[in-house]
């Protein structure tokens, strides 16, 4: 079978697309109910986090999908699945074999909350260890404290804890927030829950199961990187900056 040079033009054309598809691949991003980091309006996730995890696809060229799913669940998939990847997800040296990190796309505190009626002499963690900590179950923070043997009392849902709190059935409520900002106003609570200690410092990134190509995940952290430089990531932060968790009711 003799070829002219438009047919191997088109098969060469066709094999490019395959071999370029083949080494770029349409990545899983999966992600929970977390604003202002990510969150469920009009149908659509939207949020800070996932705003900058989309532009690091547009960056690089890189089809995906978005799934709004239960952490745990998230977590597990974003492991079992070849093309999956999972944010915004606090990096720890237990989770550093488990993935392949882009990023930090964010940075988190780390806090205790308490009720602003009662009076806490929190200055270390260590000082919170006979207090009955609420948790949001199977998250970083309760594997955290439950590994160093604390109080913990993990709730299915995070905003439970709020409710726990003001009830008096947990002491305090370990939760995050975005560095250098204040706590939201939240379903009510308002002013009667307040920060009472800072313990931990941490970024967050996009986690990507170990079989995405390391070539790919070199070219997202150069896309983040670029978004610090230019400016994207201000913008992006500063977008959602004003945004107020006041119909969102759990993660």
């Amino acid at each position: 079978m003799i070829l002219n040079k438009a047919s191997v033009a088109a098969l060469l054309a066709a094999f490019c697309a395959w071999a370029c598809a083949s080494e770029t691949p349409r990545l899983r991003l999966m992600t929970e109910s977390s604003p202002p980091l990510s969150m469920l309006e009009n149908g659509q996730v939207i949020g800070s986090g996932t705003d900058k995890v989309v532009e690091i696809m547009a960056r690089t060229g890189t089809a995906y999908a978005i799934d709004l799913l239960p952490w745990r669940r998230a977590y597990a998939l974003a492991q079992q699945e070849p093309n999956a990847c999972l944010y915004s997800t606090t990096r720890t040296p237990e989770r550093e074999p488990l993935f392949k990190w882009v990023g930090p796309t964010d940075d988190a505190e780390w806090v205790l909350l308490g009720r602003a009626d009662r009076n806490y002499s929190l200055h270390t963690l260590e000082d919170a260890r006979a207090l009955r900590i609420g948790t949001y179950n199977g998250d970083v923070r309760d594997e955290y404290l439950r590994a160093r043997g604390f109080r913990v009392d993990s709730a299915p849902n995070d905003m439970i804890n709020s409710r726990k709190l003001l009830l008096g059935r947990i002491d305090v409520w370990a939760s995050a927030l975005r560095r250098d900002s204040s706590l939201p106003t939240r379903n009510g609570w308002g002013k009667k829950i307040v920060p009472v200690l800072s313990f931990k410092r941490v970024g967050v990134f996009l986690a990507c199961n170990l079989a995405v190509p390391t070539e790919l995940i070199d070219k997202m952290n150069a896309a983040v990187d670029a978004m610090r430089r230019d400016g994207t990531v201000k913008r992006i932060d500063r977008k959602y900056e004003k945004w107020v968790d006041d119909k969102q009711t759990g993660q």
